[in-house]
């Protein structure tokens, strides 16, 4: 009998780097890619998380595969040191693929943020994958004579707020809307080069952002100025944030539909994940906007009008 021979997992030797690793659809990404042979280098904001992934990478057979990387996307000097250890440790192999994932939400009334609150949250949402997918597109090159035209991809993980704003969440929407654009934008520009570029558009993922919700609820308190013209709507958005929650599909089944997109013969310009995702694009697209927006805040469970915010400003006049 001849000796039997061991199959490599279909994406072996390639080479990635995913941010925002440190919970959610990132780590789900992040071992998902290791499992099938990936060397994926895992970016996280602080050496505890850097250990907790390693130590979660260990349980899941795949400790040898992942490469945690202390990687703050607000700092120039982390990815410039970031990409150099890239390039060292990846050689003429370059990177295959860069899953840019790392995001965070800033709720409140537009009204009630300050311009660094704004700014907080561009940095890491918006202006982060910019620099980050900048320095890396040399090695993206380099994976393109290695593997072929079409083979290296970019992902951009945006959100299906990136498509649909929503009260309290103008940040939030705002840096999704810019990243949607910054991710069209670029595949048209490397489409030459043979570099694909995805925008994924997750809906609801079970993850620790849904919390936020609740901590804006929590923020603005009672005794809040933003709560007697904003607090039906403040409120509104928790009450939605756990009925997301609620429905959630888990960050392994999201982690399954990137590295589906990312094994595609050419890389597809938009994913949805999820059903509401899904649901919500199609009913933005084809219902009227008035009937939208109240859709919209129907969900939040905020009227139309609130004529007592009426009668007092007429009296105010």
């Amino acid at each position: 009998m001849g000796t039997l021979k061991l199959m490599k997992p279909a994406l072996s030797d390639r080479w990635a780097l995913v941010t925002g690793t440190s919970t959610g659809i990132g780590r789900a990404i992040t071992l998902s890619l290791a499992r099938q042979g990936v060397r994926v280098f895992a970016g996280v904001r602080r050496e505890a998380d850097e250990r907790n992934l390693t130590d979660e990478a260990s349980r899941a057979g795949v400790r040898g595969q992942v490469i945690p990387l202390v990687l703050d996307v607000t700092k120039e000097q982390d990815i410039e040191l970031g990409i150099e250890r890239i390039s060292a440790s990846t050689g003429a192999d370059g990177l295959w693929a860069l899953i840019n994932n790392a995001g965070i939400v800033i709720p409140g009334p537009i009204e009630h943020l300050s311009l660094s609150e704004w700014r907080r949250q561009f940095d890491v949402n918006f202006f982060g994958v910019v620099e980050l997918t900048r320095r890396a597109l040399p090695l993206l090159r380099r994976a393109v004579k290695k593997l072929g035209a079409h083979a290296p991809r970019v992902m951009l993980v945006s959100s299906i707020g990136g498509r649909i704003a929503q009260p309290i969440m103008a940040p939030y929407t705002s840096s999704k809307f810019a990243t949607t654009a910054l991710g069209d934008a670029l595949r048209l520009e490397l489409r030459r080069q043979g570099i694909g570029v995805t925008v994924l558009e997750p809906g609801a993922v079970a993850t620790a952002i849904w919390e936020k919700g609740d901590d804006s609820a929590r923020h603005f308190s009672a005794s809040h100025p933003a709560r007697p013209l904003y607090g039906p709507e403040i409120d509104g958005l928790a009450t939605a944030a756990r009925n997301a929650a609620r429905t959630a599909i888990p960050a392994e089944k999201a982690a399954e539909i990137v590295l589906k997109a990312l094994s595609a013969e050419h890389a597809p310009a938009r994913v949805l994940v999820g059903r509401d995702a899904k649901i919500a694009a199609s009913l933005a697209q084809w219902l009227p906007r008035a009937w939208f927006d109240a859709l919209l805040l129907q969900q939040y469970g905020v009227a139309k009008l609130d004529v007592q915010l009426q009668a007092d400003a007429s009296n105010a006049m």
